[in-house]
């Protein structure tokens, strides 16, 4: 009996040790939760890290190379080691994945590939057992052509369903022009012969836009919502919403735009009405969160999350992970490099905005994305791991709620394939097919999407050494596991305390710990400096100093204003973080001043 309680209490000391070690120094006096003011308008998906999964990635629990939701389920504790407070799943829904699941046949039921809805319920529970929420992706600008009431609409004008999707009749002759994102002919109209007329679609023609000024429609979509909220996921990420809303006249497209499609496409008559009707009609009825995926420049941006105005909770917006591409090229880097002053503006004007008005994300990848770590860090073995934590560092520490993917965790990197067989993403075959039918250098092209392409975001979970990563059982994985996996995986790092992974749990916790951390003032500083995104957070007296080098050279901080002489570090990715400004390559350390 005494050896057993000395044993557990030696156990309890390793784990105050360790907790300890992982959470940095505070001040003296410095409880764990200092106070937040009345004043400040609190709310739990404000204090949220979001871990994004990407179903078809993730785990494959039966062979055939797909992740499916009992993969999911087989890894719901090492989810809530990393201390996250809410999954945003990618579509689970019925698809015929011609856009891997954002083409929807069948809003409530589960993918084959992924399982059942009986998997799903247990899944969600198990979650909500760990006290990790459920964020569900809902696609309500277009479904798929597969959905029963397409496959209804292209029947028959008069099916009660064709008012569902934007028509255009033959015996008005060629629709006036709209560019589609995904169609190799990048024309967004379809004819169909059984109506002799032409459908919309945004994206590919597999995808056909749904009829948001049809009041049925809009019904039939807020009885859906209310489905899966009542089986008690806790809110909704809404993919392309801003698209939602057209303009049936169907003018020409104004001339202003130029190409900016986007812009465009997120600028219809009556979006706001719409986000507001369903805020009264769904979203009002119950404590969740939503973000919408917001087109557009910081007014139109704005307009979703005024609370005053009732739509949405929070707001992606685009222009800083976009940045550095070449103008009117497919996702084509900039040889160059991009201007790294003008990307950190870019993030100082959007976290203005959001402090006067609404509330913003954070995030550097997902599933639109390549890996955070070859896009914005260095993923050469001499750099990975001090430039994935720095980029962490980033994420975990600026203004607005912060959106996490899968495998960054780890350092998962890019892919790049070099041969286009071995991609599967709609967008990027589709770009391929525009160029090779313009004349245009493929090489080139490919070159380019080893860096920018979505698929690089979407290889396998790395979970350990042996065989397919650990993903799956299976001889083929849907896309190919990335040949690094030998060295970069979660059973590699589980037990390192100096891992990428075990830094990634640590941060999350000393921002679960620092109110300052997702309350206070957010201030740029030393903007012009070409190597260093520095800033201050403050709160209730108290002041942070966030200071990350880009660079993989030493960079020097201008702190003119900042006392650094008795600053104290809350966290470093170096083993001797740097308190005087001077940081090494791909530094990044916090600290309180």
């Amino acid at each position: 009996m005494m050896k057993n309680l000395i044993k557990a209490l030696a156990c309890a000391f390793m784990v105050v040790l360790y907790a300890c070690n992982t959470t940095t120094q505070k001040p003296e006096g410095q409880t764990n939760t200092p106070s937040v003011p009345d004043s400040l308008d609190k709310k739990w998906w404000k204090e949220a890290v979001v871990y994004q999964i990407y179903p078809r990635s993730f785990q494959d629990s039966d062979g055939d190379g797909i992740g499916d939701l009992k993969g999911i389920i087989s890894r719901l504790d090492y989810v809530k080691s990393l201390g996250v407070d809410m999954v945003w799943l990618s579509p689970i829904y019925s698809s015929p994945n011609k856009d891997n699941g954002y083409d929807i046949s069948d809003y409530q039921n589960i993918m084959k590939e992924f399982g059942t809805m009986s998997d799903f319920d247990m899944m969600l529970k198990g979650f909500k057992e760990r006290n990790v929420k459920v964020f569900m992706d809902m696609v309500v600008n277009h479904c798929s052509s597969e959905h029963p009431w397409f496959k209804s609409a292209c029947s028959s004008r008069n099916s009660p369903y064709y008012n569902y999707f934007h028509w255009w009749p033959a015996e008005k002759g060629k629709p006036p022009y709209r560019w589609s994102i995904f169609d190799e002919k990048a024309y967004a109209w379809e004819y169909n012969k059984p109506t002799n007329s032409y459908y919309l679609h945004y994206f590919a023609d597999a995808q056909p836009d749904l009829n948001w000024e049809n009041p049925a429609l809009r019904q039939e979509i807020y009885k859906m919502m209310r489905f899966w909220l009542d089986k008690g996921v806790d809110g909704f990420r809404l993919d392309a919403i801003a698209f939602c809303s057209k303009d049936t006249t169907l003018p020409p497209l104004p001339k202003e735009y130029d190409g900016n499609w986007g812009m465009y496409y997120a600028s219809g008559p009556h979006l706001h009405d719409y986000m507001q009707e369903m805020n009264r009609e769904v979203f009002s009825k119950k404590e969740i969160a939503t973000v919408a995926e917001a087109m557009g420049d910081v007014e139109r941006v704005m307009k979703f999350v005024d609370p005053a105005r009732k739509e949405l909770n929070m707001a992606y917006y685009f222009e800083a992970i976009d940045f550095g591409y070449l103008p009117k090229e497919y996702k084509m880097p900039d040889p160059k490099g991009y201007d790294f002053v003008k990307w950190k503006q870019i993030y100082a004007k959007w976290t203005d905005a959001f402090a006067k008005k609404g509330w913003g994300t954070i995030y550097l990848a997902n599933h639109d994305q390549p890996r955070m770590l070859t896009r914005w860090g260095n993923d050469s073995p001499e750099f990975r791991d001090m430039s994935s934590k720095m980029l962490t560092t980033f994420i975990m520490s600026m203004r607005g709620t912060p959106y996490y993917y899968f495998g960054d965790e780890i350092g998962m990197s890019n892919i790049k394939f070099d041969k286009v067989e071995d991609y599967n993403d709609i967008e990027l075959l589709t770009n391929y097919a525009q160029v090779k039918a313009k004349g245009g250098d493929l090489k080139r092209f490919l070159n380019g999407m080893k860096i920018s392409s979505r698929d690089n975001g979407r290889t396998p979970m790395q979970w350990d050494s042996t065989f397919q990563a650990g993903f799956s059982t299976g001889s083929k994985t849907w896309l190919k596991v990335n040949p690094n996996y030998i060295s970069v995986n979660v059973q590699a790092q589980d037990k390192d305390p100096n891992s990428i992974l075990n830094y990634f749990r640590k941060i999350v916790q000393l921002r679960k710990s620092e109110p300052i951390l997702i309350y206070g003032d957010w201030k740029l500083v030393d903007e012009k400096n070409p190597s260093v995104f520095a800033y201050t957070r403050s709160l209730n007296g108290r002041t942070l100093l966030a200071l990350m080098n880009f660079k993989a050279t030493e960079a020097k901080v201008n702190t003119t204003g900042l006392d650094l002489n008795k600053a104290k570090v809350r966290i470093g990715n170096y083993a001797t973080p740097s308190v005087n400004g001077i940081l090494k390559p791909y530094e990044a350390v916090i600290l309180e001043l």
